[in-house]
């Protein structure tokens, strides 16, 4: 069909998934190994499988409704909705198994605002929303785990274990900021009343602070797939999201 947007023209990725051409040719590749044509029953896709990922990814992207994003794919509503329900877990990011020895990670939680009252809470955001709990290398920059979602009223130092977020770093060095004691984490030294922190203390604080931002510079540039900002997925359909764009932000980052 004409006028559709189509994974064969190159001047469509950029703008509909935040990818290069080469991070989006790499994506598809490593869909296309863990996502073989199986024979499955019934009709078969209306896109092939480029055409299929770029319409996933652009949904995160703009989160636009099924009804207006369909169209642009010269697919139908139901058809857009069975591709993206299929296909979206398939682009979530595993979780790194081992890590170095010298390995530094940065954990922080992010919310999602999610109309999933079932599984989403109120929230200091005033919305109901999710709690992601989100590991990075501090190193390289990139997501190595994304917790199990939690209502967004969890407070970080419950959903930090509860998340699962914990079982999969192991006892690899994390920071973390001064919400999280008593877990293990590397916070900041805290000042107590009428006390003031050594200099060698504020000067720890103060690296430790830098260090940390890398997490929130990781949150604002995944946050650019608008899904992000206002998830209308149900059930584990925002665990996807998150873990699919955790992919994108690491093809990104890796380039």
């Amino acid at each position: 069909m004409a006028g559709v947007i189509t994974a064969s023209e190159p001047s469509w990725i950029v703008p509909f998934t935040g990818l290069s051409p080469y991070c989006f040719g790499k994506l598809v590749t490593v869909v296309r190994r863990e996502v073989p044509d199986e024979p499955r029953r019934g009709w078969p896709w209306t896109l092939p499988l480029e055409g299929r990922v770029l319409l996933v990814v652009a949904y995160w992207r703009t989160n636009l409704t099924l009804r207006q994003l369909a169209p642009l794919f010269g697919v139908s509503k139901s058809a857009a909705d069975r591709i993206i329900d299929h296909l979206g877990p398939k682009l979530a990011l595993p979780p790194r198994k081992r890590f170095a020895r010298d390995s530094v990670l940065i954990v922080d939680g992010t919310l999602v605002p999610t109309r999933d009252h079932t599984i989403a809470e109120q929230s200091k955001n005033y919305r109901y929303s999710t709690n992601h709990q989100v590991v990075i290398d501090a190193d390289t920059r990139l997501v190595v785990v994304v917790g199990e979602p939690l209502p967004g009223n969890r407070n970080d130092c419950k959903a930090w274990e509860e998340s699962g977020a914990k079982a999969a770093v192991g006892k690899t060095r994390t920071i973390a900021d001064g919400g999280c004691p008593g877990t293990g984490l590397v916070m900041p030294h805290r000042r107590r009343k009428g006390e003031e922190l050594l200099d060698w203390k504020q000067e720890h604080n103060k690296s430790h602070k830098q260090v940390r931002a890398r997490v929130e510079h990781a949150f604002a540039r995944m946050k650019t797939w608008k899904i992000l900002r206002d998830c209308r997925l149900k059930g584990a359909g925002v665990h996807h999201a998150m873990l699919g764009i955790a992919r994108l932000h690491n093809l990104n980052r890796a380039g």
